[in-house]
């Protein structure tokens, strides 16, 4: 892996550098692949790819209704800010680099106002809401659950060593917005919404 100016590029994929269980952060420093830190950028990527899932099986959006367009675009930003994610994370505590991403408070506004905005179609739940429907929900429930785990790695890494706060906090606010965007696509699409039974019917033999 080489860079150069104006960014990184790739010319190697494999380097087996990585053999014996241990790699290296953006600053070069080695550290073992199942610490913390690894841990929660790593648990980071695998929610972009989730997303990257969720948005491969959306409508191509041609037609009169704009929702798949913007839905879209919304998790296009998502995944952008979680590479920016995963590269802090991937920065060891005190280590600083030109034009180092962030994670600011407005981002976490955005992911605020996008919630605020949806759940204006949306009618008040009155019991919990079981992960499924259709595709794009269900995906968008598990794209949730990843989201929570990465954020209890972040929390768990936060307790070691010096990390970026703002990291729990955009996370938290953004498995809200996969929640609130599963019931928006399955609201918009008018599918049924299937709550908790806390008396299931017993099936008899």
């Amino acid at each position: 892996m080489k860079t150069r100016k104006g960014g990184m590029r790739i010319t190697k994929v494999y380097t087996r550098t990585g053999d014996k269980g241990r790699t290296r952060l953006a600053g070069g420093q080695q550290v073992w692949k199942d610490s913390a830190r690894v841990e929660a950028y790593g648990t980071v990527d695998e929610l972009n790819a989730a997303i990257g899932v969720v948005r491969s099986c959306m409508p191509s959006g041609q037609g009169p209704n704009p929702d798949p367009v913007r839905l879209d675009q919304e998790l296009g930003w998502v995944q952008h800010k979680l590479f920016d994610l995963g590269a802090l994370l991937a920065t060891a505590p005190g280590q600083t680099f030109p034009n180092m991403p962030q994670i600011a408070q407005q981002d976490v506004t955005r992911l605020e106002r996008l919630i605020d905005t949806c759940q204006k179609d949306l009618p008040p739940l009155k019991e919990f809401l079981l992960p499924g429907g259709s595709l794009v929900p269900s995906l968008l429930h598990l794209a949730r659950t990843i989201c929570r785990r990465a954020e209890r790695h972040c929390v768990r890494l936060s307790r070691e060593e010096p990390a970026d706060g703002m990291a729990i906090i955009f996370l938290n606010r953004l498995s809200d917005t996969f929640f609130v965007l599963a019931r928006w696509v399955a609201h918009r699409r008018r599918e049924p919404e299937v709550l908790w039974d806390r008396h299931p019917p017993t099936r008899t033999p």
